[in-house]
């Protein structure tokens, strides 16, 4: 990938930028050297102390403090042990060994503060053969971010500098899990700076950078994989959700739900908008969106398959269980997503399958606010029927369980949230299940 253009994203002064420059400058001219020292080769027997040592320190029980990490240092420099891990990863245990070593060392803020000195081990390691090298590279660059005394603006220009993130990228997508979700962390922190947000939603929408576009181009591990990030930085504050919003990133979930030729990556895209329904703002946006409107398109769908259509509805109950939900999701839109699960147990009534018990739990999340009790119990016909009537069947153990917790909630809101207006509001309609609200309200009551 190239370097993306970012000057843009820094608003200082030509002398203030040229004088960053010369500090970066000098830190090259520093880890260059080091990096290419020949005097930094071991022979086999330092090779094997420095193996014994790296393995005490690695597995050492509790936290290693900055003197232990400079004590070890002091010892073996860092030049030593970058160059030891690149050339001789033959040598049975210790490129494990060291990759644990360097990331406990990394995670002190003594050794945070080495790294500026050694960006060219973390550009050259990310695009390692090793996945363990590249796990290290990948976890150095959020140490960077998250120890480093290094004032912000330098730590991020190193990363454009050295074209850290094009990188970090490429071991979302083609990394192994481990590798993957070690990018996505250090994505993740780099988000959490103001102009960390620029390097990660580049204006230009055709960069090879932009998320659209890789969804676009990758196989379909690497679009779930690069959903996954999105749903991650979603969460990091409201205006980052803002600017994915913006950038019409929700879009590519809603295409992923859509889709209806990959069971299992439908599957892995309602895990992820499951994980993002119960970030704090996720109403807030998700309620501009047709989310809703597909959810209860699988939910209605007979020929959707069972697992799908248990995701869907339990993300809507998660959705609408948010405490601002009403302020962002209209009446009517709410009702229709209870009227789906409704349909979908009258359907479901005489089985004890998981479906039903989601669909029961979900109504219980519903309920647990006092605008989604009062949908619930004034909807018609009653969408707290089902839970009402599934507590008192004996047949099915699993719906009965899981409705005698949903059924608590409604209860609390019944007793204590004013709820014997919205008895007053059901009994004229003459409906079978309040034979069992009254019983249980006068046992509650009495």
């Amino acid at each position: 990938m190239g370097r993306a253009n970012l000057s843009s994203i820094w608003r200082e002064d030509e002398l203030s930028l040229q004088a960053k420059k010369t500090t970066l400058n000098s830190l090259s001219h520093t880890h260059t050297h080091r990096l290419t020292a020949m005097d930094d080769e071991l022979s086999m027997d330092d090779s094997n102390q420095l193996l014994d040592s790296a393995s005490d320190f690695a597995y050492h029980p509790g936290v290693q403090n900055d003197a232990a990490a400079k004590k070890f240092l002091d010892r073996f420099p860092l030049s030593v042990i970058l160059n030891t891990l690149q050339t001789k990863p033959d040598v049975p245990g210790l490129e494990d060994t060291l990759v644990v070593c360097l990331e406990r060392i990394f995670k002190t803020k003594y050794g945070a503060s080495l790294i500026p000195h050694y960006m060219p081990f973390v550009q050259v390691g990310l695009t390692a053969d090793s996945h363990s090298v590249k796990r290290l590279a990948c976890k150095t660059v959020t140490c960077l971010l998250e120890d480093s005394d290094l004032e912000a603006s330098c730590a991020l220009q190193l990363l454009i500098d050295y074209e850290i993130y094009p990188l970090l990228l490429d071991c979302l997508i083609n990394g192994n899990e481990e590798v993957a979700t070690a990018s996505m962390d250090a994505i993740k922190k780099l988000a959490g700076f103001p102009n960390g947000i620029d390097i990660i939603f580049p204006a230009d929408n055709k960069a090879a950078t932009d998320l659209g576009n890789l969804v676009a181009q990758c196989s379909s591990l690497g679009r779930v994989r690069v959903l996954s990030l999105i749903v991650k930085l979603f969460s990091v504050s409201r205006s980052v959700a803002s600017v994915i919003f913006k950038a019409n990133l929700l879009t590519l979930l809603e295409e992923g739900v859509s889709k209806k030729n990959d069971t299992l990556e439908t599957l892995s895209i309602l895990e992820l908008l499951y994980e993002l329904a119960e970030i704090q703002h996720s109403a807030e946006f998700l309620s501009r969106t047709t989310l809703l409107q597909l959810l209860c398109s699988l939910i209605g769908n007979s020929a959707t398959e069972t697992i799908l259509r248990s995701r869907a509805i339990m993300i809507s109950g998660r959705l609408l269980s948010k405490d601002d939900s009403h302020m962002f999701i209209d009446e009517s839109s709410a009702k229709t997503v209870i009227s789906a699960i409704d349909g979908r147990l009258g359907f479901l009534q005489s089985q004890d399958s998981d479906e039903c018990e989601s669909a029961l739990e979900a109504l219980g999340q519903i309920g647990s606010s006092i605008q989604g009790a009062t949908l619930l119990l004034l909807c018609l016909p009653p969408a707290a029927r089902h839970v009402i009537d599934a507590a008192f069947d004996r047949q099915g153990h699993g719906k009965q369980l899981v409705s005698a917790h949903v059924l608590s909630l409604l209860l609390s809101f019944l007793v204590f949230g004013g709820g014997r207006k919205i008895m007053c509001a059901l009994l004229p309609l003459d409906l079978s299940f309040l034979s069992n609200l009254n019983l249980l309200m006068e046992v509650i009551t009495s």
